[in-house]
């Protein structure tokens, strides 16, 4: 049997990766440079599916997923929740007071900002994490280091100069998944995440709220994006608690429907597992 192939962001090593193999155990990753691009593969069949990070808990929604989940023709059918652990990682016989470079994802620099700042990093700043450490392993120049994943090490012949840097050690990413099509022939869901505008008119806002409430419908995001081509218009994502399949949920969306200007439903899927925050002292 063929194994299924999902397309994610990134390069080997990838955070992206390391996290669709955890959920998804023997599948294929395939790698792709832009977001958007996963979302060409998926939409065009070249794939089977797709996976992208939507939010961390540090530095809150990843924006341009969001906004290709809202655009593309695809169904979210899974979330996952991944740790985010950043190493240093540098040339084998590299020492960490050797180190004058790091190079990382903005992201990835903002996140361990303390530990650069504490021994006298610069700073460089590179499209990818696991990206970095390619680069940092083809170039092999003395006191340039990157900052990735411990597996990125064992794939780019690095070394591990110190562990687990990142200023706030409890750094999780959520990730969905996601296939081309509507919720049809979807699976029963426990949660459900959709997007929704809202009319020019006083209160309509809390018109469209008021619907999850009245239905006793667990609100557990919500969230404003700006719409690119219309400037100063703005789209709202929520997840709720419920499946498309739920009694209160569908006649909540009903509601929304007649009272919204627009909604899709980005996806429903089982609650996944939250990691366990490490113990304090």
């Amino acid at each position: 049997m063929e194994r299924l192939r999902i397309a994610f962001q990134g390069i080997r090593g990838a955070y992206s990766e390391a996290a669709l193999l955890a959920r998804f155990g023997a599948v294929e990753p395939v790698g792709f440079a832009l977001s958007e691009q996963v979302f060409d593969a998926v939409e065009s069949g070249e794939v089977d599916g797709g996976f992208v990070p939507v939010e961390n808990s540090i530095v809150g929604p990843v924006g341009v997923n969001n906004d290709l989940l809202l655009e593309r023709s695809v169904f979210a059918t899974a979330e996952f929740y991944f740790p985010i652990e950043h190493c240093l990682l540098g040339r084998i016989g590299e020492r960490l007071e050797d180190v004058r470079m790091a190079c990382s994802h903005p992201v990835a620099l903002a996140q361990c900002r303390d530990f650069l700042d504490r021994h006298g990093m610069r700073p460089m700043l590179e499209y990818d994490t696991a990206g970095a450490a390619e680069i940092v392993a083809k170039r092999q120049a003395p006191g340039e280091a990157a900052i990735a994943s411990k597996r990125c090490a064992a794939i780019y012949g690095l070394a591990i100069l110190a562990e687990n840097i990142q200023t706030v050690q409890n750094n999780i990413t959520r990730f969905l998944a996601f296939r081309r099509g509507d919720a049809g022939g979807a699976a029963r869901g426990e949660k459900t995440s959709l997007a929704f505008a809202v009319h020019h008119h006083p209160g309509a806002l809390l018109d469209c709220l008021k619907r999850f409430a009245e239905h006793e419908i667990n609100l557990t995001r919500l969230e404003s994006r700006p719409v690119p081509t219309n400037p100063f218009e703005y789209v709202f994502f929520v997840d709720l608690l419920g499946g498309l399949d739920d009694d209160p949920v569908k006649a909540a969306l009903s509601e929304l429907r007649a009272a919204a200007r627009q909604v899709k439903v980005i996806g429903s899927y089982p609650v996944a597992d939250r990691p366990v925050p490490p113990r304090g002292p």
